[in-house]
């Protein structure tokens, strides 16, 4: 099972790509979100999808409806039991209380409207032929649903007049005839996806983020950022090494680096588009993020003994055939310095020997300079001193960063004399 704990899914990238209408559209990103695909072919039919959104635009630009009507909606096909009536007209018409007319009056009313407006303003405009021929399908079968309804028709009754018990009595029939061939379910599903994709292509558009080449060997990024951040400073990367290790003083910007690879990756395997110009990626079926470490009060683990499992995990699962993504943010920061230096250069030189997966390891342990092999590779976050002030511009650098902001800013607050 992937570790994706820290990338905080739900609280901080769904609202990112959550442009729903409703909280059942809103379930589907989530779990969009939360479950990267597993081949480069289902990741590529998710964004041609997208893009066939993408070229759809124009008539979905301004997609909506009254919020109230597809709860309504959904809650009256779904929960309540709807007779058909056809089968008891006169009864219906004689004896009915009105309290009952008044309700199915009201609903198949909001049924009619919401349904008549999906089908006239959005989806006969669509140019099918934009989407892969398997979504064309599902989106195919919404129309079909609708078209049932006799919409145009119903609409007008509505608009011009009002519903009478013999229309309320043939739209009973309808949606009974609905429920006898299990319809209603299928249309939802279709319908509630359908505004999933939506609701990620008005967010790949509003941020310009990019689909992603598959590759083999290879992480090449141009001019991405952390897409949570409003005003982000862009870099480039590009690597073939297995290992990369981060150095730099605190605050200056390792943890952002390595959260907005980490986001790249993960969200090109998620078929949604990545917050880069251009990116070449290769292919995984196992991440492992740690960024914000923190106990396991629940199981009684301190930060040292949690690193040590999740990182005995990555390698079992990278033991076992698995391409594995994983960041460690800080290895073995919790324990001693000279633990740490030793057990984090055997992790070094033992993750470089995977030759199908990407590690990438910030640390403060400056001895770990010198740990380099063919599959490694050191990047720091460049942080200069201007008038003996440590001055970040957040631009990734090759090599190794021999600052150390810690003693600068330690005098500047006057704790050396404080503490004579």
């Amino acid at each position: 099972m992937n570790n994706l704990k820290d990338l905080n899914i739900e609280k901080e990238i769904l609202p990112l790509f959550d442009h729903s209408l409703n909280a059942f559209a809103k379930k589907k990103i989530l779990d969009i979100l939360s479950n990267p695909l597993s081949s480069v072919g289902e990741i590529t039919q998710r964004q041609n999808i997208l893009k066939g959104f993408a070229e759809n635009h124009k008539i979905l630009k301004d997609y909506s409806y009254t919020v109230l009507f597809v709860n309504e909606v959904y809650f009256f096909l779904n929960n309540e039991k709807i007779e058909d009536l056809s089968q008891k007209k006169w009864r219906y018409k004689l004896f009915a209380s009105r309290q009952e007319k008044t309700k199915y009056l009201s609903k198949f009313n909001q049924l009619i409207l919401f349904f008549f407006r999906l089908e006239s303003r959005y989806f006969t405009r669509l140019n099918l032929e934009s989407f892969p021929k398997e979504y064309s399908s599902s989106i195919q079968r919404i129309l079909h649903f609708l078209s049932l309804f006799e919409l145009y028709k119903y609409e007008y009754i509505i608009r011009e007049k009002r519903l009478q018990d013999k229309h309320i009595i043939e739209l009973t029939k309808k949606v009974a005839n609905l429920q006898k061939e299990e319809l209603i379910q299928t249309f939802w599903e279709d319908f509630f996806l359908f505004e999933a994709y939506l609701s990620i292509h008005f967010s790949i558009l509003n941020n310009d983020f990019s689909f992603p080449k598959f590759t083999d060997n290879s992480i090449k990024l141009s001019d991405f950022y952390h897409p949570l951040l409003t005003n982000p400073v862009k870099n480039n990367f590009e690597t073939n090494r297995r290992v990369i290790v981060m150095n730099g003083p605190n605050m200056s910007g390792k943890s952002t680096f390595l959260k907005a690879v980490a986001l790249c990756v993960y969200f090109a395997h998620l078929g949604i588009g990545i917050p880069a110009t251009t990116g070449e990626i290769p292919f995984c079926d196992y991440f492992s993020i740690e960024i914000n470490r923190r106990d396991n009060i629940m199981n009684g683990y301190s930060h040292f003994m949690t690193e040590v499992l999740h990182l005995k995990n990555v390698i079992e699962q990278a033991s076992s055939g698995k391409r594995c993504f994983a960041v460690f943010d800080e290895l073995f920061n919790g324990t001693n310095v000279e633990d740490g230096f030793e057990i984090c250069k055997t992790t070094i030189n033992g993750l470089s020997k995977f030759d199908n997966s990407f590690f990438f390891i910030s640390t403060h342990i400056q001895e770990l300079k010198n740990v380099t092999n063919e599959q490694t590779a050191n990047y720091y976050i460049d942080c200069k001193l201007i008038n003996n002030n440590p001055t970040f511009t957040y631009q990734l650098k090759k090599g190794w960063s021999d600052i150390k902001v810690g003693r600068i800013l330690f005098e500047k607050e006057g704790l050396n004399k404080l503490l004579e």
